[in-house]
C-alpha cells in the first residue's frame, strides 16, 4: 500500500488496518487553548468536538483526494497498474514509500517484470503426485522413477566432473564464498529426489577434493520445487539426516520464473518435463475440431488433438528454457531427463497406450451410470511423451542462451525390472489419483483402478519392456555468458514464435 506525508505527522497518521484507512488525529493542542481561555468543562468538551470536526473531515477528504491522484497519475505513480492486480494481502506486504518518481518507477520495473515472468497455475490445474506415505502414495510407488535416476547416475557424475569448476566458487576465504545453489524441478514427495541430490552433491564435493580444495567447500543449498499442491510435509519429514546441503521448498510451476536472476548453479529435473502446465483449451471445447470427446488423452485421437497437445508442450518448454536462462549463472548447468516415445515398428507399444486403457475404463463406468459422460468428456490427462526429434528441435531453438554439451538416450528396459500387474497399476494410481479425485470424486478411484488392472491383464504388451518404447533422453546444457542471458530477454517474443513453428511428432 502506498502512503505519503501529505500532512505533518504532528497532525495525522495514516494507518492501514484490515484493508480500511483510518485517520487518527494526534497532538491536537485543543486542551491547551481551552485552559488558557479559562473555559468550563462543558465548553472545553464542545471545543474539542468542534476542533475534531474541523480537522478530521478536511483531512479525510484530502487523504482520499491524494490517494486518487496517486493511483491515477500517469507519471509519478506508474506502479498503480501493478498494485491493482495484487490481492489485499499482497498489497499489505509492499514497502511504505514516499511519493517520489524514482521509487514509483522502481516499483513499476520490478513488479511488472516479475508479474509478466511468473506463470500462475490455477489451483484447478495444479496436480501433484499422491502425497503421504500410504500404500497408494507416490513415495511407496515410484520405483520406475528411481530406476531412471539410478540409470542416469553415471551421466550426472560425468557432467559435473567435466563442467563444474570449483575454483569459480572460491573467493579468498570461506566467509566470502557464496553458496552453491541447486534446483530440483518436479521433486514430488521423495525419496527419489534425495537420491538424485545425493549423487549431485557428492559429485560436487569430489570436484573440490580433486582440486585440493576440500577444506573450502562452500555451503550447498538445494531448492526443492514442485506444484503448490505437492505434499512438501512428507518431503521434509523424510529428509536424509546425513545430507550435506541445506533444504528449501519452492512451490510453483517451473514453466515460469521461480528464482532470482543468476542465482542457480545447477538445475536438475527427472521425468517431470512430460507434464503440461495446463490442458489446451480446445480439447474440451465442443465447438473445436480438437475436442477430445470420449477420450482422456491424445492416444488414438484425431490429429487435431495431438497437435493441440504438441503446441502446448512447445509453449511450456519455451517458457521453461527462457526462465532458466535468466536464473542460471554464466556457465551454469542443466541436467534434464525427458521421457520420450520411440515407436518405430507397428509391433512397438506407445507408452501413452496406458491412458487409452484408463480412458476405456472411464467410458465403461459412464455406460453403467457410475459417472456421467459429461465428466468423462471434460477430463484429459495433461501429459505428453514427445519424440526424441521434437525435444532436440526445441532445445536447439534456444541456442542463444544454452550450449547443448551432449545428449544420450537411455533405454527404459535397462533401467527397470519387469513389474507385476499390481505394481504397474500402482505406479499410475500414484500419479493420477489426485486429478481423478478432484474431477470425479474419491469414491470412484478404487473401482477405476480395479478395472484398469483387468485391462492390463487383457493387454499384457503394455508391460513388455522389449515392446514398450519408452526411453529417456538425458541432456546436458550449459548456460552461456551473462551477455547472452540478457540478450535472451530482448528476443523472448521472436524465440517463442520460432518454437511454436517447429515440427512436432507426438504420436
Amino acid at each position: 500500500m502506498y502512503t505519503g506525508e501529505f500532512l505533518p505527522k504532528s497532525w495525522v497518521d495514516l494507518k492501514i488496518e484490515k484493508g480500511h484507512r483510518v485517520l487518527y488525529l494526534l497532538n491536537v493542542p485543543v486542551l491547551r487553548f481551552s485552559y488558557i481561555f479559562g473555559a468550563s468543562r462543558l465548553k472545553r468538551s464542545l471545543i474539542i468536538l468542534f476542533t475534531y470536526a474541523l480537522f478530521c473531515i478536511p483531512g479525510f477528504l484530502l487523504h482520499h483526494t491524494m490517494t486518487s491522484l496517486m493511483i491515477n497519475h500517469p507519471i509519478n505513480f506508474m506502479a498503480s497498474s501493478v498494485i491493482r492486480t495484487l490481492s489485499q494481502s499482497q498489497r499489505m506486504q509492499l514497502p511504505m514509500l514516499r511519493p517520489t518518481r524514482m521509487h514509483a518507477l522502481s516499483i513499476k520495473s520490478d513488479l511488472e517484470i516479475m508479474r509478466q515472468q511468473m506463470v500462475v497455475v490455477d489451483d484447478d490445474e495444479s496436480y501433484a503426485m499422491k502425497g503421504g506415505e500410504g500404500p497408494h502414495s507416490y513415495a511407496k510407488n515410484s520405483i520406475i522413477q528411481k530406476g531412471l535416476i539410478d540409470g542416469s547416475k553415471r551421466l550426472i557424475q560425468e557432467a559435473i566432473s567435466q563442467s563444474f569448476d570449483p575454483k569459480e566458487h572460491i573467493h579468498g576465504n570461506d566467509e566470502s564464498s557464496t553458496p552453491i545453489c541447486i534446483a530440483d524441478l518436479g521433486c514430488s514427495t521423495g525419496p527419489n529426489t534425495f537420491f538424485a541430490m545425493q549423487t549431485i552433491t557428492e559429485a560436487i564435493q569430489l570436484q573440490f577434493q580433486s582440486h585440493g580444495l576440500a577444506s573450502q567447500i562452500p555451503d550447498i543449498q538445494v531448492l526443492f520445487n514442485d506444484q503448490v499442491s505437492n505434499d512438501f510435509n512428507t518431503l521434509f519429514k523424510n529428509l536424509p539426516q546425513q545430507r550435506i546441503y541445506y533444504a528449501t521448498a519452492v512451490p510453483g510451476s517451473f514453466c515460469g520464473r521461480l528464482f532470482p536472476k543468476q542465482t542457480l548453479h545447477l538445475v536438475h529435473s527427472s521425468a517431470a518435463l512430460c507434464w503440461l502446465s495446463k490442458l489446451p483449451n480446445e480439447i474440451t471445447d465442443s465447438d473445436s475440431s480438437a475436442c477430445n470427446k470420449g477420450r482422456i488423452h491424445y492416444t488414438d485421437a484425431p490429429k487435431e488433438v495431438a497437435d493441440a497437445y504438441a503446441t502446448q508442450y512447445r509453449k511450456d518448454m519455451g517458457n521453461f528454457l527462457h526462465a532458466r536462462a535468466q536464473e542460471l549463472v554464466g556457465n551454469g548447468l542443466m541436467l534434464l531427463q525427458f521421457p520420450v516415445s520411440n515407436v518405430v515398428l507397428d509391433s512397438d507399444v506407445d507408452p501413452a497406450k496406458v491412458f487409452e486403457l484408463i480412458g476405456t475404463c472411464l467410458v465403461d463406468m459412464a455406460k453403467v451410470g457410475v459417472i456421467s459422460e459429461e465428466k468423462v468428456d471434460s477430463f484429459n490427462v495433461p501429459l505428453i511423451y514427445p519424440s526424441v526429434k521434437a525435444v532436440k528441435e526445441i532445445l536447439r531453438g534456444c541456442d542463444e542462451c544454452f550450449s547443448i554439451e551432449w545428449m544420450e538416450i537411455l533405454e527404459f528396459k535397462n533401467m527397470v525390472s519387469l513389474p507385476t500387474v499390481q505394481i504397474f497399476v500402482s505406479w499410475f494410481r500414484a500419479a493420477l489419483q489426485g486429478m481423478i479425485e478432484k474431477h470425479f470424486g474419491a469414491e470412484i478411484v478404487d473401482e477405476l483402478f480395479e478395472r484398469f488392472a483387468e485391462k492390463v491383464k487383457e493387454f499384457p504388451d503394455i508391460m513388455d519392456k522389449d515392446k514398450l518404447k519408452l526411453d529417456v533422453l538425458f541432456e546436458k546444457e550449459q548456460a552461456k555468458a551473462i551477455g547472452c542471458v540478457i540478450q535472451c530477454e530482448h528476443h523472448q517474443i521472436e524465440r517463442n514464435c520460432l518454437l511454436l513453428n517447429l515440427g512436432f511428432d507426438c504420436c
